[in-house]
């Protein structure tokens, strides 16, 4: 059987669908489930195909060896970020996860909640009564902080933060973009490229400044750099060379503070437009905290805020866009692929589907209450992907979004302030709002 696969209206030429992708990606990508289980796009000229049941989202994301990762984005990703577990072929992941696992494993990760907690803590302690807040930059700034000191025991200054920020913001705006792009463009010695090779350069030379340092010290400082230095196989032979640490840690960098910045601002946009839901959040952090600041051992009992945080990665996941290549002839629902197709998976395609989810646009955190978590489909929820490639920070993430909530739910009402636009930034790698500002009142 090969069927012919359904075909997204509005692609241009060159440009393909970058049009719509920017105008509203979540609109163009949630109406493509209505047109058919496997819809055909175009990534500038590529043609691409979106798989849009969650059985074919699932066959893709743990079949990694036949949907491979490449096409548009990853190589995009891995011009940028190199060859980390997240990024790399299926040749060389399963070594690789087996190398940096024991960053993330749960002891390590009580140490890491710590410094979340306490950065968490740090982030409103200047903030006034009644001052309006630019929510993202804010909560961008603070998961950078978290994620610089979890990677190398060290409290940066504002200065470096603020270089650093503008750097990966940078980064992050564009890799999406240069999908879009032809190659010849991006080497133009234009403005824009020169801003992102810089910016690149920056963090390059930074990140290996401190694998040297460490490669010189002795000991384990606990944290996630450390861990990466002291990698080993099964003989004890193999390890991650400066090459491949420098990956692994620009990797850790990018992803681990614009998804969390991006995922609690939703959670707070979305608790501004539903204020029983926030009461009701309130409630439980009230009673969790009884006042005092948040602190990891919290995390088992603050549910509540794990569910607003898994609903808001659910209707806003911050990777709304990656790719995968076929490396040989497949069958994914009826059509046949040759090797070499593209294969776009987005998140949203399933999170938005009628059928998948009850009352798929609405916000209900109770969705994930274990009994009807339990009903979901396999396919249902992608945010952090499935199968061996699944997200191996998803556990870091969760627990810093949820105990920057929870800190600042505790300690303010934030209320929408005039001038928010909160569509998602066009093309930005992860999904969040051009401008979200809350008025911050003291509880």
């Amino acid at each position: 059987m090969n069927r012919t696969a359904a075909v997204a209206p509005g692609a241009l030429p060159v440009i393909g669908h970058a049009w719509p992708m920017m105008r509203d990606p979540l609109r163009f990508i949630g109406s493509l489930s209505a047109l058919g289980d496997l819809v055909e796009v175009r990534l500038g000229p590529v043609r691409a195909y979106v798989p849009c049941h969650p059985d074919l989202v699932w066959q893709v994301l743990t079949d990694d060896r036949v949907f491979d990762k490449g096409g548009p984005f990853f190589d995009r990703v891995r011009a940028t970020i190199g060859n980390g577990v997240g990024s790399c072929p299926h040749a060389e992941h399963r070594r690789q996860r087996r190398l940096i696992q024991p960053a993330f494993h749960r002891a390590r990760l009580e140490r890491y909640a710590a410094v979340m907690a306490e950065e968490s803590s740090a982030l409103t302690s200047g903030w006034r009564d009644g001052q309006v807040v630019d929510v993202y930059p804010a909560l961008f700034g603070a998961a950078l902080r978290t994620v610089l000191r979890c990677l190398f025991t060290t409290r940066a200054d504002d200065g470096a933060v603020e270089r650093m920020r503008r750097s990966v913001e940078t980064l992050l705006h564009q890799i999406t973009a240069r999908m879009f792009v032809p190659a010849v463009v991006q080497r133009l010695p234009v403005p824009v490229n020169r801003r992102f090779d810089r910016a690149l350069g920056d963090l390059r030379r930074a990140i290996d400044s401190m694998v040297e340092v460490y490669r010189r010290g002795d000991g384990d400082r606990g944290d996630l750099l450390s861990s990466l230095l002291a990698a080993r196989d099964e003989d004890g032979r193999d390890r991650l060379d400066d090459a491949e640490l420098g990956d692994q840690v620009l990797t850790m960098l990018v992803a681990g503070s614009d998804s969390v910045a991006a995922t609690v601002s939703w959670a707070l946009h979305l608790l501004d437009r539903h204020p029983d839901a926030a009461h009701r959040l309130r409630a439980e952090v009230d009673e969790v905290l009884g006042g005092r600041p948040v602190r990891a051992s919290d995390l088992a009992r603050l549910s509540r805020t794990g569910r607003v945080v898994t609903e808001a990665l659910r209707l806003y996941p911050p990777g709304w866009l990656f790719t995968r290549i076929t490396t040989e002839e497949v069958e994914l629902g009826g059509h046949r692929l040759p090797a070499g197709t593209t294969v776009a998976f987005c998140p949203p395609a399933v999170h938005l589907r009628a059928g998948v989810h009850d009352r798929p646009h609405a916000f209900d955190p109770d969705r994930w209450l274990p009994a009807r978590a339990r009903e979901l489909p396999r396919g249902g929820f992608v945010t952090f992907g499935g199968g061996a490639r699944k997200c191996a920070g998803e556990a870091f993430g969760l627990a810093e979004s949820s105990l920057l909530l929870a800190t600042l739910v505790s300690r303010w009402r934030l209320r929408g302030a005039r001038g928010s636009d909160v569509r998602p930034v066009a093309l930005s790698t992860a999904l969040r709002p051009r401008r979200l500002l809350l008025e911050a009142s003291a509880r």
